[in-house]
């Protein structure tokens, strides 16, 4: 059996926060009003993606990855992670403000949790006019100023709230204290991890009258108390040129704007290769393949697919992601 570029079937998440653009603005087959996220590639356990199309389909990214190995993953990244897929890609949809919390780097998820920790970034696809994000501080605040703030119920006093527009980019190292605003849609790439700990939920309740678990505790050592000036990625986006958005140890991510058609080329890289199509519909064509991906659609391209024509007829972006 050949690996070729593979499609999931994605993963619903109903949230107390979630909308319905999931299906409205990026046509995912799901229904209901409070759909907060799609979770496009997931190797979390309990959750695994499922192959959507071709001989393949069926089975898990769990299966492929323990019978094609670094074929599927790249020699680099089998050597490193075995076959635990790494990352796990996501859209978005924020009807309403998500909880303000915080990830544990590797280190304390391994000790508490035996998991990853929580490295991810956002992309910003779609956002109302004044929607806001919640990313770091807006001062400097000391571990003793923040329990203040916490037991006072003035912790938005101190946090950094940013309006934001589609192209946006957020990198969102473990230990930034971070939340989606209401009315905003981005995509997500992260660890491999389901970890969070949620500090503030904004007093609401649910439709039993029950809080959400808040974990300030756990978070206290998990926070970096840092504070910057800017928590903003400036990138520039030159058209039919890959322009890098977030290069980390744990995953780089390049936006690709194009119109008509472009070859892209893998030979150096040792990794499997992701791209999700933000904006527009791109075709891909490799080793007798052929793929359209829509907007709001996500792809897997196997560690031995080393060239790939996309053309689009329209403007269009991709983001491509990969572990260098």
């Amino acid at each position: 059996m050949n690996l070729y570029p593979l499609k999931f079937n994605p993963i619903f998440k109903e949230r107390i926060w979630g909308g319905n653009k999931l299906q409205t603005l990026l046509h995912k087959d799901v229904s209901g009003e409070t759909i907060g996220e799609s979770w496009e590639i997931s190797d979390v356990k309990g959750e695994p993606s499922v192959v959507a199309e071709g001989a393949l389909k069926g089975k898990t990214l769990q299966e492929l990855s323990e019978i094609f190995q670094s074929e599927l993953l790249g020699k680099k990244v089998y050597d490193a992670f075995g076959t635990k897929f790494p990352l796990l890609i996501k859209y978005i949809d924020a009807k309403r403000d998500l909880s303000i919390q915080v990830h544990p780097n590797d280190t304390l998820a391994k000790e508490r949790h035996n998991s990853f920790g929580k490295t991810e970034m956002w992309y910003v696809m779609q956002a109302d006019e004044g929607a806001k994000l919640m990313v770091g501080f807006n001062q400097k605040v000391s571990k003793e100023d923040y329990q203040v703030h916490l037991k006072n119920n003035t912790l938005t006093e101190i946090l950094n709230f940013q309006k934001v527009k589609k192209g946006d980019v957020y990198f969102l190292p473990t230990g930034r204290v971070h939340a989606i605003g209401g009315g905003i849609v981005l995509a997500e790439i992260q660890q491999t991890s389901d970890i969070t700990y949620r500090i503030f939920d904004w007093n609401r309740v649910d439709a039993a009258g029950n809080s959400r678990e808040l974990h300030t505790d756990l978070a206290l050592d998990a926070i970096d108390y840092t504070f910057n000036k800017n928590y903003k990625t400036d990138y520039l986006a030159v058209e039919n040129t890959t322009s890098t958005l977030v290069d980390c140890p744990y995953f780089t991510t390049n936006l690709i704007p194009f119109t008509g058609e472009l070859t892209l080329n893998h030979d150096e890289k040792d990794s499997f290769v992701i791209y999700l199509c933000v904006k527009g519909n791109v075709a891909f064509k490799t080793q007798g393949y052929k793929e359209t991906l829509s907007f709001g659609e996500t792809i897997l391209l196997p560690a031995t697919i080393k060239n790939i024509k996309i053309s689009a007829d329209e403007a269009s972006e991709l983001l491509e992601v990969y572990i260098k």
